[in-house]
C-alpha cells in the first residue's frame, strides 16, 4: 500500500500510543520488528503514523506489550480501523488540504465543540447562500464548480448537529459578524434568522460578544476546541497565515482560559437571540 499523502491525526495518535507501549516494555524497534517479522523501518513508520498498521500486526503488538485491559484494546483497535477506513469526507480529499480533512474528522468524532469567531460565522452554522459568499470571497480565483463542491462539503458537515447523540456545540461570535454584510444585506439577514432559530436547539449554544465588551482574551482571532472521548486528547485549533495548527492537551489550557474569559464577557443566549433577531430586521429596512 502506498503511504498516505499526509500523516493524519488518527495515524499520529495511534503511533504515539504504540511507541509509548514499546518503550514501557523496554523494547527496541529491532526487537519488535523481529517479533512481527517486519523491517525495523516499517515498525518505525507505524509509530510515526506514516504507514497505518494492519489489524493482525496490531493484535500481535498488543499481546507483545501485555495490553490485557479489554477497553484499552478495543479503543486502540477502533482507532486503527479509523486510520484505514474512509469517511464521507475523504471524498473531498483531493479538493481540500489534508489538514482540513483532519479538521472534518475531528468534528465528526467530537463530543463537544467550542468556537470563537470574529470575522465569519463558524461553518456549521452557515446557510448555503452565506457559505457561497464567504467561500467565493476567500477563494476568488476558484472555478464555480470547485466552489460548488466546497459549499456542498460545508453543508454536509452540518449533519453532525442533527444526528443521534449530536455533539454539544457552543459558539461565541463577535458582534462585528452580525454587521458584516457577507453576500449583501439580504443574505446576512437570512443568515441571522437561521442563526436565531438554531439557538432553540438543545445541543447548541450561541453567545454574542458585544462591542461594549472592549478588548478581550483573543485579539489574534478565531479558534476551536474539540473535546472527545478516550483515547483521543482534547484538541485546540487555530488558523495562521502559514496554515492551521493543532494543539493537544494539556497544551490546550490557554485555549480553554481564553474561551472562558470570552464567555464571561458575552451576552446570554437569550440576550444574544434578541440582538441577532433585531439586527436581522434592521438589515431589511
Amino acid at each position: 500500500m502506498a503511504a498516505p499523502k499526509w500523516v493524519t491525526l488518527r495515524s499520529q495518535w495511534l503511533g504515539q500510543q504504540l511507541r509509548e507501549l514499546r518503550e514501557a516494555n523496554d523494547l527496541l524497534l529491532k526487537d519488535v520488528a523481529e517479533y512481527l517479522q517486519r523491517d525495523p523501518g516499517t515498525v518505525s513508520r507505524f509509530e510515526s503514523g506514516g504507514y497505518p498498521i494492519r489489524r493482525p500486526d496490531l493484535l500481535a503488538l498488543l499481546d507483545l506489550y501485555g495490553v490485557a485491559d479489554g477497553r484499552r484494546r478495543e479503543s486502540l483497535m477502533k482507532l486503527s480501523q479509523e486510520v484505514w477506513q474512509k469517511g464521507w469526507w475523504d471524498g473531498y480529499a483531493n479538493e481540500v488540504a489534508g489538514a482540513f480533512v483532519d479538521y472534518v474528522w475531528l468534528e465528526s468524532r467530537a463530543a463537544e465543540i467550542r468556537t470563537f469567531d470574529n470575522t465569519l460565522l463558524p461553518g456549521l452554522l452557515h446557510t448555503s447562500q452565506y457559505a457561497r459568499a464567504a467561500i467565493t470571497a476567500a477563494e476568488y480565483d476558484a472555478k464555480s464548480e470547485q466552489i460548488d463542491r466546497w459549499v456542498e462539503l460545508r453543508m454536509t458537515r452540518q449533519g453532525i448537529l442533527e444526528r443521534e447523540n449530536p455533539p454539544r456545540f457552543s459558539a461565541i461570535i463577535d458582534e462585528a459578524i452580525l454587521r458584516r454584510e457577507v453576500g449583501g444585506a439580504g443574505c446576512l439577514s437570512a443568515q441571522l434568522r437561521h442563526l436565531a432559530g438554531l439557538i432553540a436547539e438543545p445541543n447548541v449554544e450561541i453567545r454574542v460578544l458585544p462591542f461594549s465588551a472592549g478588548a478581550h482574551a483573543s485579539p489574534t482571532g478565531a479558534f476551536r476546541i474539540f473535546s472527545m472521548e478516550k483515547p483521543f486528547p482534547e484538541i485546540g485549533y487555530a488558523e495562521t497565515p502559514k496554515g492551521a495548527i493543532y494543539v493537544e492537551s494539556p497544551d490546550t489550557q490557554r485555549f480553554m482560559q481564553a474561551y472562558d474569559e470570552l464567555r464571561e464577557l458575552a451576552l446570554t443566549p437569550e440576550e444574544s437571540a434578541e440582538l441577532i433577531s433585531v439586527t436581522a430586521e434592521e438589515l431589511l429596512r
